[in-house]
């Protein structure tokens, strides 16, 4: 693991050379579990396709801790506020998972949580293309996962995912869960 990191974006792939010096920005990202006919599922988006970074990707709300935020928790519940329109007050924080370093020099802490009530979603559209929904079992069950791999700036970089209907969870994304699904096995 790297830079007190509990998984990164590396761990499949130790070849690569990380730049001395870098630094890690803290950020948070909201799992937020929500009941559907009986079953709990899971809450993800699906990134806008004009963004500049990761445009298309499967994720989870969240974003980078900004000043105003009183830590990571705080960041993660106010960017899934913002990106999805879920409302803090009927959010409960159940945990976090270790943290995540990512590609784009991230120290992601995955936020566990519960919604106990409805809520309108509203994807805001400059980041969300799409809320969608996949049953926590699928995600939390360690025998989804594959390993992949394809060609990135010039090298073989291989890493999770967890495929559900159309979504294609990959990347950080899906090592993030594959970590909670380690957690809920042991």
């Amino acid at each position: 693991m790297r830079s007190g990191s509990s998984s990164s974006d590396f761990d499949l792939n130790p070849d690569v050379v990380l730049p001395a010096g870098r630094k890690l920005r803290p950020a948070g990202v909201l799992a937020p579990i929500h009941q559907v006919d009986g079953r709990l599922e899971l809450l993800l988006t699906k990134r806008s396709s004009a963004l500049k970074h990761h445009p298309g990707q499967i994720a989870f709300p969240g974003g980078k801790q900004d000043e105003g935020d009183a830590d990571v928790i705080a960041a993660a519940l106010r960017e899934a506020e913002e990106e999805i329109g879920l409302p803090r007050d009927i959010v409960d924080v159940l945990g976090v998972l270790p943290t995540h370093e990512t590609v784009t020099s991230f120290d992601v802490t995955p936020v566990i949580a519960f919604v106990r009530d409805t809520f309108e979603i509203k994807p805001e559209p400059g980041e969300v293309e799409e809320v969608f929904s996949v049953p926590l079992d699928h995600v939390l069950d360690p025998g989804n996962y594959l390993v992949q791999s394809r060609r990135w700036r010039g090298t073989r970089r291989h890493y999770f995912v967890v495929p559900y209907g159309p979504y294609y969870i990959w990347g950080a994304t899906a090592r993030m869960l594959r970590a909670w699904s380690n957690q809920m096995t042991l």
